[in-house]
């Protein structure tokens, strides 16, 4: 290879991490009689991509920003990508998740006799550069783009299995995602006629449109149209009949995709379209933190009444996922920063839940919580596992969820409103009354079923791993990949000084 290809290949490293996964997919459809080389192409796709991503990190890390050359479609519309600290973040999670998932699901799906694996691995593909993508979309328009590939990539997940409950539960997926990406799109357009040809700008590009009456109703919209993939209530009612697909799938959807790509939307647009400041002084931030500590409390009291155990999972995702909307809609550097990192911790601790949750399908077909009884001591790496996970969601000190929610709760008190701590206090109260039943079954139950035990390493392999990772991160938050000084470098450059607020 040739040193100038070479060059050029580093200098557009976004846009070589958006296409590699593309890349192997005619690979793995002819390989579709092979499942191992197959499976060898969706490794080795999913290992370089991670590879790519983490070798950006030393250069946004030290202030720079990577961009691609713009593919101009028409004067002042054009498309590109960006990667800033904020957009690398959330590619090393999902990158990094991705791995671990492909290999997850080569386990589960064997193990499981799953039919048409192949489309299967396609559409992973797709939506894993769809992802990355949003993770470094430059502007609105890119991000809308991947965004909506990334709705479409998904629905043959969602639908895998061809049950009337999966079909059902794929359509209401669509009217859900794509009618929020054309009001998300509407926002963009309304956009470009205040601001036309502006990019995502730490800090927000509309600050000199203040006095604009459009703005709230603009904010409204792109609430919506990322509201929606976030689970904010009451725009969740896709997700939780979503469960129906795969739990690699679930996992996918959960913790590396598509609530990810929402929730990192509403951030995206609360720190690099609105600004923090302009969101305060047209009054929408304290009705935005309301909104999330209500969905927050509402959806953990929603998972208290779920006997199936993904269903419960489900609704403690859109209670989670709105810590994260609570961060940034408070606004100070701290709570933008807990916020951030809690897009990470939340995505190794769910999905660690979920693949404990296909690791007893798979081994016992149980999906119930109450038929949990005893698998604690026949199964005891992926109880061992959902301990860990459950106990960091609760917010347990030394355990990675602690940290994003401890500092958003820091944050509340810069911007003078304390009441939302003890939302957070309330909330973790709630986190363990959901999760207690399951563990205590798990470990002091009975059951009249056939015992389960250890399903391949396959499967058993990316739980432990995902599991000592809360642990880790819990201790040193960087470990590494320096994912805790990406979100304090990422808060410092969207937030502005905090003013004390009164409580309408």
């Amino acid at each position: 290879m040739s040193e100038s290809l070479i060059d050029l290949l580093i200098s557009q490293r976004p846009l070589v991490a958006v296409l590699v996964s593309l890349a192997v997919i005619p690979l793995i459809l002819c390989s579709q009689r092979r499942p191992n080389l197959r499976e060898g192409w969706t490794l080795t796709a999913a290992f370089v991509k991670f590879a790519i991503i983490v070798s950006m990190i030393a250069q946004v890390t030290s202030g720079k920003i990577l961009e691609t050359s713009p593919l101009l479609l028409a004067p002042g519309i054009k498309l590109y990508l960006r990667v800033d600290a904020f957009g690398l973040l959330f590619a090393i999670v999902a990158s990094g998740l991705w791995l671990l998932t492909s290999l997850y699901s080569i386990g589960y799906m064997r193990r499981g006799q799953y039919t048409n694996q192949t489309s299967y691995f396609v559409s992973f593909a797709i939506c894993l550069s769809a992802t990355i993508g949003i993770a470094f979309a430059g502007n609105l328009l890119t991000f809308f783009i991947f965004y909506e590939i990334l709705t479409l990539a998904t629905y043959p997940l969602v639908i895998h299995r061809q049950t009337p409950e999966a079909l059902a539960s794929g359509k209401k997926y669509l009217a859900y995602t794509l009618g929020a990406g054309q009001i998300f799109l509407l926002a963009i357009l309304w956009i470009e006629v205040i601001a036309p040809g502006s990019s995502f700008t730490p800090g927000g590009f509309l600050h000199d449109h203040v006095n604009s009456g459009v703005l709230p109703f603009i904010f409204l919209l792109f609430m919506i149209g990322t509201g929606v993939k976030a689970g904010i209530m009451p725009l969740h009612g896709w997700l939780p009949a979503a469960m129906v697909a795969p739990t690699p799938v679930s996992a996918l959807l959960h913790a590396v995709a598509v609530v990810k790509a929402g929730v990192f939307g509403v951030v995206r647009i609360v720190g690099y379209v609105f600004g923090t400041e302009t969101l305060r002084i047209i009054n929408v931030d304290v009705v935005l933190a309301t909104i999330a500590a209500i969905s927050i409390l509402l959806a953990s009291i929603r998972a208290l009444g779920e006997m199936n155990l993904k269903r419960r999972l489900a609704y403690s995702t859109l209670g989670q996922l709105s810590y994260i909307v609570l961060g940034a809609a408070l606004g100070s550097v701290t709570a933008i920063m807990g916020a951030m990192f809690h897009i990470a911790a939340h995505a190794v601790m769910k999905i660690t839940l979920f693949f404990c949750a296909g690791s007893i399908d798979i081994a016992t077909k149980r999906t119930e919580i109450k038929d949990l009884g005893g698998l604690g001591r026949s199964m005891p790496i992926t109880i061992g596992a959902f301990t860990i996970g459950a106990a960091g969601l609760t917010g347990l000190p030394l355990l990675v969820g602690f940290i994003g929610k401890w500092n958003i709760g820091l944050g509340a008190l810069d911007a003078d409103l304390g009441i939302f701590i003890a939302v957070l206090l309330i909330s973790g109260v709630l986190n363990f009354a959901y999760f207690f039943p399951i563990l205590h079954t798990a470990f002091y139950g009975h059951s009249n079923l056939k015992p389960g035990k250890e399903p391949g390493i396959a499967i058993v392999g990316p739980l432990v791993l995902t599991a000592l990772l809360t642990i880790i991160l819990g201790i040193a938050p960087n470990a590494g990949l320096e994912l805790y000084s990406l979100a304090s470098q990422a808060a410092q450059d969207v937030a502005t000084p905090v003013v004390a607020q009164e409580w309408p």
